[in-house]
């Protein structure tokens, strides 16, 4: 799995967001990020060129070497300051209360320990910040949300995603309050396309 995990499937996943449809979207998540930023699974950087001179420093957290590194380029011409940040969500590598905003875009399907990566966002955050995601998850269809379930193992497996996820519920649970949820189907297969766009304030 060495291998797969270091090589295959980062360019998996940078090939699978690269996509028409979720490029329409990107830009409306980190466009709205200020102050100092955190971005959750930032990747290969697809999104820095839709955050605005409202940040005044960006902390990019990814677990993948080798996307870092793709990132590194894109990241060197912002006009703020970049960090690079090697790690997973579960443990932050930032003080508490020290951000103003956390992004996340199609990233808390894939965080291992969901729960524990929220609750180190929330961490993070100081208590007027806000979470800005863009996300997928467990469909309320329950045709679709059992189809779901059945592939989660498979998809977990091979591309590190649960597609499964209640993610309204996780943010929530993990202490949370909704300033703002839209909860829709973009276009694309049922089982992925069923979508949590908004913001979250620490409750």
């Amino acid at each position: 799995m060495g291998v797969y995990q270091n090589r295959v499937l980062p360019w998996l996943i940078n090939r699978g967001m690269r996509n028409r449809v979720m490029s329409g979207y990107r830009p409306r998540t980190p466009a709205r990020a200020a102050g100092r930023v955190l971005e959750i699974g930032v990747g290969a950087g697809l999104n820095l060129p839709f955050y605005t001179p409202a940040v005044t420093h960006l902390f990019a957290l990814d677990p993948s070497d080798s996307l870092r590194d793709q990132a590194a380029t894109m990241a060197a011409a912002m006009p703020f300051p970049v960090s690079l940040l090697g790690g997973g969500a579960e443990a932050i590598p930032l003080e508490s209360a020290s951000v103003d905003t956390v992004v996340s875009t199609w990233t808390l399907c894939s965080i291992p320990d969901l729960a524990a990566g929220l609750a180190e966002a929330r961490r993070v955050l100081k208590p007027a910040g806000r979470l800005l995601f863009l996300e997928h998850g467990r469909s309320p269809d329950p045709a679709i949300a059992e189809r779901q379930d059945r592939l989660a193992p498979v998809l977990r497996l091979v591309a590190g995603c649960n597609p499964n996820r209640s993610i309204d519920a996780a943010i929530e649970a993990a202490g949370f309050r909704f300033t703002s949820i839209e909860r829709t189907y973009i276009e694309g297969p049922r089982f992925l396309a069923y979508h949590f766009i908004g913001e979250a304030c620490p409750d």
